[in-house]
């Protein structure tokens, strides 16, 4: 059953994922509402209706039930509980299952496993007693990460020795864990897919990301790979959702280790790296998404232009004062997307901006231009 322009959806989450995603609803016509605790949620600003209040919380939950036609999430650590108890009354996409699966890496990681997909060498840590068992294993150097609430390289602590591990365990305060080998690199690529209600499946060009103290700094796209590890990524992450069977947009991001793919993460929804469709793509991630959860045809997914996207952290923010936008707004090819948060702080998303070009090459050097003025 199609869920039709007029009707709500419901948005568990109200960062700027959800805000992306609110403009893109409403501008095909639906109301949203966004449940969201933070009185200042990015997307709650946007909404139709902003519900504060936390996704546990049975009223804001029971009016979510009655008041809306179909039910989505933002990020991935949205209580299972809470998507459960939303089932009962309407369509929730992604479903339970597949958020309780990726919200947490143990599960992730042994889903993975036991499915065939490789991955770097991994070790579960559930205990202190389990840290040199799980070293053996894995070997150093790794890295050890916390199994639930990690994101943008926190709740991770690097393991050269054994004699790291105790520090980093109560550094991540004795919570349940991975222990991951520390690979070599050749490059970090990732994926946005969506799948439909009839399993229909679409994905989106390749991006090669690159990151600075484990958050995503840019996403070039096409990826400079070759076409057959482009394809190995696709079809990979094509298994990886018809697995979950998923509804929804999804990315997988990989790492490519001497020359080898291996699958590092799993994320639930529209992604950071996906953001370079708002401007790029015949259809945004964020537009995806609403065809996707609302049962309709996916849209096309094909490549405009070669495009570099870059992340806006809150560290080019001085003293809380914007970065000199007319550095990036004089390029007209230069597309600048803010998130409407109130405060930059250091390692905050605070927006991103794309840089369209005939040829990649020319794209990235613009960029590194442009990034370099705002300094």
């Amino acid at each position: 059953m199609k869920t039709l322009p007029g009707s709500t959806i419901g948005m568990l989450g109200g960062g700027q994922l959800g805000r992306m995603f609110t403009i893109a609803a409403r501008s095909m016509g639906y109301e949203v509402i966004v449940l969201d605790p933070d009185p200042d949620s990015p997307a709650g600003k946007l909404a139709t209706d902003h519900v504060c209040a936390n996704y546990s919380d049975q009223t804001a939950i029971d009016y979510m039930a009655k008041t809306c036609d179909v039910v989505t999430t933002e990020f991935e650590n949205v209580p299972a509980s809470s998507l459960e108890t939303l089932a009962a009354s309407c369509p929730v996409r992604p479903g339970a299952q597949a958020v309780t699966i990726t919200q947490d890496r143990i599960h992730e990681k042994s889903f993975l496993r036991d499915n065939g997909f490789p991955t770097a060498p991994f070790a579960v840590i559930r205990n202190q007693s389990d840290l040199e068992p799980g070293l053996e294993v894995v070997q150093a150097p790794a890295i050890l990460k916390v199994s639930r609430f990690g994101y943008d390289g926190k709740g991770q602590y690097g393991i050269d020795s054994a004699s790291d591990l105790d520090h980093a365990w109560q550094a991540l305060q004795a919570n349940d864990s991975v222990l991951e080998q520390r690979v070599p690199l050749d490059r970090e690529v990732s994926v946005v897919l969506a799948r439909g209600t009839d399993g229909q499946t679409i994905t989106y060009p390749v991006a090669e990301n690159v990151h600075q103290n484990g958050i995503l700094d840019v996403s070039m796209v096409p990826a400079r790979i070759d076409s057959s590890v482009a394809e190995q990524v696709v079809s990979m992450a094509t298994r990886i959702a018809n697995a979950l069977d998923y509804i929804g947009v999804m990315a997988v991001e990989f790492f490519i280790s001497n020359g080898k793919l291996l699958v590092n993460e799993i994320a639930p929804r529209p992604h950071n790296s996906g953001h370079y469709t708002l401007d790029a793509t015949v259809t945004s991630q964020f537009e995806q998404q609403v065809r996707a959860v609302c049962g309709l045809s996916l849209g096309e997914t094909r490549l405009l232009s070669p495009v570099v996207m870059v992340n806006l952290i809150g560290d080019l923010w001085q003293d809380n004062t914007p970065p000199a936008w007319e550095a990036l707004l004089s390029h007209a090819n230069a597309k600048l997307h803010l998130y409407g948060k109130r405060e930059a702080r250091p390692g905050r998303k605070m927006g991103h901006y794309n840089v369209l070009a005939p040829k990649l090459e020319d794209a990235v050097k613009l960029a590194a231009d442009i990034k370099s003025q705002l300094k």
